[in-house]
């Protein structure tokens, strides 16, 4: 008696064991258990940690609530400045209800990814070229709308959503290449011109203040050949402004005109005054017929006497 009592006491021991085996579970604190009795939800999520479910007619599923990374394969399309490219994405979401998880979407991880490769179509369709290029987060943000209204109902959000790469074809890219140079040159010139533009007034500027003093004309010259020798060059060349050459001319005439008047004031004194110039033969005939008296004016020429 005592043998078989404790022989049923062995087997009860090792029916419990297995039991407790069968129906202990443990989730980890990312997860949740979503437990399904004879098909049907259970009422509650089991939460981190141990917990137990009536075996064979329990069934639990655990769903990780972790952000998940998620690659979008590379899409090609056709943008609205008919432009073909190759877009890739990265999609960051997660589960917030594990029940809708299981029970709304066969498999959630799935269904984002082929949501992601849609909605990456549809928006290369919507964009141009240049926002593709320069405005992506105008179209990260609107990714990330299209996919998470779908999404909302399956128990998972989309935190957010990046464009990875944009591939453009090889002649796409040479015309760009050549759309930049042009550009830069654009701008090079309009710089070099501005610079012309500027450095054209400061010399005007001088050139009038050096009009004012043409000494300072000299000055600069001066300057210049020092700059020029202090690199020890062989042979100098030295530039001569026509301007310098119109100072010395001027400053020689002054010098010329004031020697004259010197000379002239110095000798003004000394020199006897001019003799009055000799009357000519006419002016002495005609000065002798007007003083013949009247009696004797009378008188026929010499030609007419006998």
């Amino acid at each position: 008696m005592v043998e078989e009592l404790v022989t049923a006491g062995v087997a009860l021991a090792c029916t419990g064991t297995v039991y407790l085996m069968a129906a202990a579970r443990v989730v980890k604190q990312y997860e949740r258990g979503v437990v399904l009795r004879l098909g049907r939800l259970a009422s509650q999520v089991r939460e981190p940690g141990f917990t137990m479910i009536v075996p064979v007619i329990d069934r639990m599923r655990k769903v990780n609530m972790q952000i998940v990374t998620m690659p979008v394969p590379a899409q090609e399309g056709i943008t609205r400045d008919n432009v073909t490219v190759r877009v890739d994405a990265v999609v960051y979401f997660k589960v917030v209800d594990a029940a809708d998880a299981v029970i709304r979407v066969e498999d959630y991880r799935f269904a984002v990814s082929q949501m992601a490769q849609t909605s990456l179509r549809s928006i290369i369709g919507k964009s141009e070229l240049d926002d593709l290029l320069s405005n992506r987060e105008k179209l990260n943000q609107g990714l990330e709308l299209m996919m998470d209204s779908p999404a909302i109902g399956w128990g998972v959000t989309v935190d957010r959503v990046e464009i990875k790469d944009v591939s453009l074809p090889e002649t796409m890219k040479r015309s760009m290449a050549r759309q930049a140079e042009a550009t830069r040159d654009r701008r090079a010139r309009v710089i070099n011109a501005d610079a012309e533009l500027q450095a054209s007034r400061k010399l005007a500027e001088a050139a009038e203040a050096m009009s004012d003093q043409p000494a300072a004309l000299q000055l600069r010259l001066l300057q210049t050949v020092v700059a020029v020798a202090a690199e020890k060059n062989s042979t100098l060349v030295l530039p001569f402004p026509v301007e310098l050459l119109r100072f010395l001319e001027r400053s020689g005439l002054q010098a010329q005109a004031q020697t004259a008047a010197a000379e002239a004031e110095r000798d003004g004194g000394q020199r006897p005054a001019p003799a009055a110039p000799r009357p000519s033969r006419t002016a002495v005939e005609h000065g002798a017929e007007a003083a013949l008296p009247p009696e004797l004016a009378d008188l026929p020429p010499v030609e007419d006497l006998p």
